[in-house]
């Protein structure tokens, strides 16, 4: 049965999307003078077909449970994309199109042996597995020179997201920083949402409010990216600047858990 989800978070996603539209942006008339910014809660309702008071109830983060029908018509209304879209889902009930749902606690991650061996005799490709937390549970020597040495680090450091925000090492790896920090954190979101009220997702989000600005400034703006292959601009440490293209695949026996392989176009 799937868990109830994150009722003030939606309305908190519902009001920030409502307040970055314009009344030009979705074929509405001006209107007279705005008090506030974006459109207002009527307009929202009226594109989306709903009583106002009932979308009032959604951005007031009442506990209610729109059917997938409104929420398709929320998200058409206030013009979200893919990643918002499914992010609104899981939201909304707790779970993703996968039909994941959320847990109050996980057991210890697991990694096939045979996805490890697949990892290792990917090398000289940087190559690494990223779990449901974003915990790289394991990477082969390549990975390790380009990014950092997992290996060596304590267990309770060796996340992505952790490492993005909290080394000077990304800030060097990483020639487009925060563009790229930001998209992580935003598919870092989108896979938090899935699992709410999970203290080790909880934990996380906490040091990293606690510890970094950007995460304390991007985290309430509720923005979210999708996961997908395509390019980085990497300083390797040994061969300077290089355009990366990465690859991610998901793990069929384990879908929290992605694989991620890079490999090396031109040199800068």
């Amino acid at each position: 049965m799937a868990v109830a989800g994150d009722p003030e978070a939606l309305g908190q996603l519902l009001r920030s999307r409502r307040e970055r539209l314009l009344p030009d942006d979705v074929g509405l008339p001006p209107g007279k003078r705005r008090r506030t910014a974006g459109l207002r809660r009527e307009e929202v309702a009226l594109l989306a077909n709903l009583s106002t008071t009932y979308y009032t109830f959604l951005e007031q983060g009442r506990p209610v449970r729109p059917s997938a029908q409104v929420l398709d018509a929320l998200a058409a209304a206030l013009r979200m994309t893919t990643a918002e879209r499914r992010y609104l889902q899981v939201l909304a009930h707790g779970r993703d199109d996968a039909g994941s749902a959320a847990v109050l606690a996980a057991p210890p991650e697991r990694i096939d042996p045979g996805v490890v061996d697949l990892v290792q005799r990917l090398d000289p490709f940087p190559t690494f597995v990223k779990g449901r937390r974003w915990d790289v549970l394991t990477s082969n020597p390549a990975a390790r020179e380009l990014f950092t040495d997992w290996e060596a680090l304590p267990p309770g450091e060796r996340n992505l997201v952790r490492w993005m925000f909290m080394t000077d090492r990304a800030r060097a790896v990483y020639l487009e920083w925060e563009p790229e920090a930001r998209a992580m954190l935003g598919r870092f979101r989108l896979a938090a949402a899935r699992y709410p009220g999970d203290p080790d997702f909880e934990d996380l989000i906490a040091e990293l409010r606690r510890d970094s600005e950007h995460v304390r400034n991007w985290w309430p703006c509720h923005d979210v990216t999708a996961v997908g292959s395509g390019s980085k601009k990497l300083r390797h440490p040994r061969l300077g600047p290089v355009d990366y293209s990465h690859v991610v695949l998901q793990v069929a026996d384990n879908p929290d858990q992605t694989l991620v392989t890079y490999s090396a176009g031109n040199y800068q």
